[in-house]
């Protein structure tokens, strides 16, 4: 079978992270999913400040594809159609979420949504890597939660936080 000429396999990858990223690690996250985005990479994320916004914003200047889980529609003003999180997502997150018990609803939504930018939309279709900016090297909310999935299905963590760009690219094959 003869695959169409325009036909292009594009690679997945998560871009995510601390709402307080500093502003030199957010033009990092930018540049570098531009970079991706001129690759031929979609970036998944999910719409928060910082981390996940300079992924996106970098995406939408490099053109690319972008997937962006949102827990409830408009959530932090993005458009984004995907924002309904299934059952499915929800039982999945209490999985993997130390205290799940103790999560508001909405907070149960935002930890749903985190694992579609690791997972997609089947929740069984990994991303590639997950480039990301933990605040003091550690993991906790959100970025915790799809790190914990990234290691139980053995995805590549690339964190600003210890990596330099080069290093990053270099283990890419870029």
């Amino acid at each position: 079978m003869k695959i169409h000429e325009s036909f292009q396999v594009r690679n997945h990858y998560a871009g995510i992270g601390s709402r307080e990223t500093p502003e030199d690690i957010y033009f990092r996250l930018m540049t570098s999913s531009k970079k991706l985005a001129q690759k031929g990479f979609t970036l998944r994320s999910g719409g928060a400040d910082g981390a996940d916004k300079a992924c996106e914003t970098g995406a939408i200047l490099g053109l690319g594809e972008r997937e962006i889980y949102l827990p409830w529609k408009k959530f932090n003003g993005n458009a984004s159609p995907l924002f309904n999180v299934s059952k499915e997502a929800l039982k999945l997150a209490e999985e993997y979420h130390p205290t799940w018990e103790r999560l508001s609803h909405g907070a149960k939504l935002l930890m749903g949504r985190n694992c579609y930018q690791v997972l997609g939309l089947s929740l069984n279709d990994p991303v590639e890597f997950i480039l990301c900016w933990t605040k003091d090297g550690g993991a906790t909310g959100g970025t915790g939660q799809a790190l914990r999935i990234a290691e139980d299905w053995q995805i590549p963590v690339y964190n600003l936080f210890s990596m330099s760009d080069e290093d990053i690219w270099k283990d890419l094959g870029f």
